[in-house]
């Protein structure tokens, strides 16, 4: 009987020390698990961790280039839909990051430095997991065609969820009422209520309203901490819609889901990670 292929898992940890530390504790508590790729910040754990489709993620939460949440939100968008999603597990030094968010989420987390103790903790738990069967195929079509998978896919609203706070903990700020957009000479203060989305240009963002646009020079990153989550959605890694605005959220034959607005022309994506926000309740 041919033995089942071994687990593969990538680490993304960008001080070398203790990406070798994790390395070697994994090879020690779990020696069937093969560490096929470790990378040093978060764009190349995205390059590599869509080049090779590991079963587990461990990344560091704060890494150059980008984020580990970042990267987890970016890789479960492009994530291949006939792959369930890897669990992942973030490593952090900061353990207000690590308490109630990863309770009901498809992650676990691990404090720096790892000791064997709580790694044995997650590695138990990795394995109930990933031992889980997949879903029933009657359960599969009501997930599909975002995914057909086991429960870490990257439909899973827990993970969508869990990203939304480790971002809002890492970059708190006060509620923004007024956006101060520049027009040629003068600044536009726009009410944040009359903002229909926000979209992602580069270093900017365009403000969309019912029949405007403007320019202010920041990122997404920065800009949804403060705004209400209850008002306003991140729908896709580069848009954030405001929900009264939504009119229809419509499905394509191929299964993607957009949505249409009731004040405007715009149809806008919404990528598979934040597709449960658009099921029938």
């Amino acid at each position: 009987m041919t033995p089942p292929p071994a687990l593969r898992a990538l680490i993304a940890e960008d001080e070398p020390i203790l990406a070798a530390a994790l390395k070697h504790a994994l090879h020690r508590l779990w020696p069937e698990l093969e560490v096929v790729a470790t990378c040093a910040n978060g764009v190349e754990a995205l390059q590599q961790g869509l080049a090779l489709l590991p079963d587990i993620l461990f990344m560091d939460i704060k890494m150059p280039g980008k984020t580990g949440l970042e990267a987890a939100e970016e890789l479960a968008e492009q994530w291949p839909q006939d792959r369930p999603f890897p669990p992942i597990v973030f490593v952090t030094a900061y353990d207000e990051y690590a308490l109630a968010a990863f309770e009901q989420a498809a992650a676990d987390y691990v404090l720096k430095p790892v000791n064997d103790a709580r790694l044995g903790k997650t590695i138990s738990r990795l394995q109930q997991r990933l031992a889980q069967v997949p879903v029933a195929p009657a359960a599969a079509e009501e997930l599909a065609p975002i995914v057909q998978a086991a429960p870490a896919a990257p439909a899973d609203p827990n993970l969508a969820s869990l990203l939304t706070q480790l971002q809002a903990m890492t970059a708190s700020a006060p509620r923004l009422q007024m956006i101060r957009a520049a027009v040629g000479n003068s600044v536009r203060m726009i009410p944040v209520g009359e903002v229909l989305y926000f979209e992602a240009l580069d270093k900017y963002i365009n403000v969309v309203c019912r029949d405007s646009e403007a320019l202010i020079r920041t990122s997404l990153k920065e800009l949804l901490p403060q705004l209400d989550p209850q008002q306003f959605w991140q729908i896709h890694r580069g848009t954030i819609v405001n929900a009264s605005a939504i009119a229809t959220a419509v499905r394509d034959e191929a299964g993607k889901l957009s949505l249409t607005l009731r004040q405007h022309a715009a149809q806008l994506r919404v990528s598979p990670l934040y597709a449960h926000l658009f099921r029938q309740m």
